[in-house]
């Protein structure tokens, strides 16, 4: 399987404008092509063992451009723990993580 992206949004109590940036493009490039099953952004927050917790994005390969546009890095999938969809179609956990 393709890669996956990740991007650090920082502090969760100050990430709502990355959050919201996110959401803007992904509406300009996949709402055009009906949100396409295997484009999705999902996020979780994580602290690793630090007192605030970050909010982390993870991007499926299928949004490259998205994740490209945001200086995403490669990374593997993450797993299904506590990870919530933050953009997608509502079929893209089946299509993702089955």
């Amino acid at each position: 399987m393709a890669a996956w992206f990740v991007k650090n949004l920082g502090d969760a109590m100050l990430a709502w404008d990355a959050l919201g940036q996110i959401e803007t493009l992904y509406r300009s490039l996949y709402e055009r092509a009906d949100s396409p099953q295997d484009a999705a952004v999902f996020i979780r927050h994580e602290s690793e063992g630090r007192l605030h917790c970050e909010v982390m994005a993870y991007f499926s390969p299928n949004s490259f451009l998205l994740a490209a546009e945001l200086d995403a890095v490669p990374c593997e999938r993450p797993s299904k723990e506590e990870l919530s969809m933050h953009v997608g179609a509502e079929d893209s956990w089946q299509t993702l993580f089955s």
